[in-house]
């Protein structure tokens, strides 16, 4: 893993550094980077020692959690419902696919429109490719359950309730997680897109704001630390699913 950090960062330097390349050489180094980043007193005004990172930092952790949350709540009802009615299947799933190819970008006017203030729009744009991402792996998540396991559960006397919690969810739930991880990545960048043109606060904001006054070095702190806690909000949903589905690896496990 380090090694291929490190390999990133030297092929990074080296296409700035020694490339005969005119638009290469307009980019800031990895060194000129850290530099910025760790100063106590930067040259742009944005470190780690800085209260505007942080401010930038917060806000879009907010809306990429408000945006997953919103998701996660609607999202897994309704991948839920796909999956496990016929019926309402095809009559969601053709909104669904009509919906999804269109652009979060796209939808910005008329997020603006619909919603009294950019904060609202842009979770609103975050929260659509999170929440076709997670309906989408849901319902392929209950239909790859063996249809056997609904007939015992039936000649158990099994009401629907009781299936749902105790085949449907457990069937489905490692394509579940799969899905919100898929869907908290998928919110981060669109995040960025939508804080771009939408938001007065936000490391998109920032990206974009820099790139306007020329500033380069902080347009790649701010790309990092999307990055970095795109990651580590991943690696927590994982961690999550992990814990939930212990009884899932040690079936597999005996099943070996």
């Amino acid at each position: 893993m380090w090694a291929g950090y490190l390999g990133a960062a030297a092929l990074w330097y080296a296409c700035v550094a020694w490339l005969p390349l005119e638009s290469f050489r307009r980019l800031p180094d990895p060194v000129a980077v850290l530099t910025e980043w760790l100063s106590p007193q930067p040259t742009y005004g944005i470190s780690i020692f800085t209260a505007a990172y942080y401010k930038h930092m917060l806000y879009s952790t907010w809306r990429a959690t408000a945006a997953f949350a919103a998701a996660t709540l609607l999202g897994v009802p309704l991948g839920i419902g796909i999956g496990w009615s016929r019926s309402f299947s095809g009559f969601a799933s053709a909104l669904l696919g009509l919906l999804r190819p269109v652009p979060p970008l796209a939808w910005v006017p008329l997020a603006i429109l619909i919603f009294a203030g950019s904060e609202a729009a842009v979770i609103f744009v975050t929260f659509l490719v999170a929440f076709f991402a997670t309906a989408l792996n849901t319902a392929v998540g209950v239909k790859s359950i063996d249809p056997d396991f609904f007939r015992a559960a039936a000649c158990l006397g099994a009401s629907r309730r009781h299936i749902l919690v105790d085949v449907v969810l457990p069937g489905a739930l490692p394509n579940i997680f799969t899905g919100l991880q898929i869907a908290m990545g998928a919110a981060w960048f669109s995040l960025a897109a939508g804080e771009m043109i939408a938001a007065q606060y936000g490391l998109g904001f920032l990206i974009m704001e820099s790139y306007n006054l020329i500033q380069f070095p902080t347009i790649v702190i701010a790309m990092a630390t999307l990055g970095l806690l795109g990651y580590l909000s991943s690696a927590l949903i994982r961690l999550a699913g992990n814990r939930l589905m212990r009884w899932r690896e040690q079936s597999i496990g005996f099943a070996a």
